[in-house]
């Protein structure tokens, strides 16, 4: 049996696009929302068989891969979040950089020697990896509509994997990822009215419509925070929300909270674009926080932690 495990955002849905384009493979997919990174554990691997995962945090699902490595299966893991201690074991193989200014897609994209770019470029543009993007689309001498067609897809991809459960979203990350496989290029998107690109447009599009209203809840030199209502539509729009407020303040760190069902808050941090480190050792001093350096958030932050969470951020860039 196959299993391809990925993160239901941008980067993780078009790492595996990238790669079963290369080779294609019947799997068992398993994926979800973007803040459900728990996925290992949803795998009950048996000796012989192979398990590719990407775009998960690694220390976040380490007892579950000792598991799955301990049956016989053989794992290859591809991210750039933070992993902790990688296990040592001949049935691993690892290609992680935790570098700032790559993801997951772009790791994929070297290994795979560009062979699929512009799948890449959309996914670092939905990971906000706005200059990198730029430079490969310079690189490739694309024109300003291609490269403004790729952001624009990149985003909507990511934006489309956010909210608390499956049925928040608009295309169920497994389904998208499938629809999305059958395109050789990212531009076939754009040629095929009936593509996903032109239905996650449309609800995007009716989604950002809401945000002009939105005030910051806290306002300073060094942090934004916006908490948003607790609407579905909300719950949609905070990754993008948040990379547009990092690139327009680059300056300032940006904290957008949603509700959760149990009166917690769902965290989504983004590092200055000036200063691309440090969210993920902000959130992962929270139970259920974690990430990268440059974007990281928190599953159930406590509404009273609430003023040590902002602390931690203004301490940690202020120094």
């Amino acid at each position: 049996m196959q299993y391809d495990i990925f993160n239901g955002d941008a980067d993780g849905i078009i790492s595996l696009v990238q790669l079963r384009l290369a080779e294609p493979k019947t799997a068992q997919l398993v994926t979800g929302v973007k803040r459900d990174i728990a996925l290992l554990k949803q795998v009950n691997a048996v000796d012989g068989d192979g398990i590719l995962v990407l775009d998960i945090s690694m220390e976040k699902n380490i007892d579950a891969l000792e598991r799955i490595l301990t049956s016989g299966a053989v794992v290859t893991y591809i991210d750039h979040h933070r992993t902790g201690s990688i296990p040592q074991s001949p049935n691993l193989t690892t290609h992680i950089d935790t570098a700032a200014n790559t993801c997951t897609a772009l790791i994929v994209d070297n290994l795979l020697s560009g062979r699929y770019r512009d799948w890449a470029i959309a996914a670092a543009y939905g990971d906000n990896m706005i200059a990198v993007a730029d430079e490969l689309v310079e690189a490739r001498r694309l024109s300003t509509d291609d490269s403004a067609f790729l952001r624009e897809l990149g985003t909507l991809v990511n934006y489309n994997g956010y909210g608390a459960e499956i049925s928040d979203l608009h295309i169920a990350p497994a389904a998208l990822f499938q629809a999305l496989v059958q395109y050789e290029s990212p531009f076939m998107l754009r040629d095929d009215e009936s593509s996903p690109f032109y239905q996650l447009q449309a609800a995007y599009q009716q989604d950002m419509s809401n945000v002009a209203s939105l005030t910051p809840s806290h306002a300073d030199e060094t942090l934004l925070v916006f908490t948003l209502p607790n609407e579905v539509w909300a719950k949609r729009v905070s990754g993008v929300l948040g990379n547009d407020l990092a690139n327009t303040y680059p300056s300032r760190a940006i904290a957008i909270l949603s509700h959760n069902a149990d009166g917690s808050l769902m965290v989504s941090l983004r590092a200055p674009l000036s200063n691309r480190h440090g969210a993920g050792e902000i959130c992962s001093k929270f139970e259920t926080g974690g990430g990268r350096e440059a974007a990281a958030g928190i599953n159930a932050l406590p509404v009273s932690d609430l003023p040590q969470f902002i602390l931690a951020i203004k301490t940690y860039y202020q120094e």
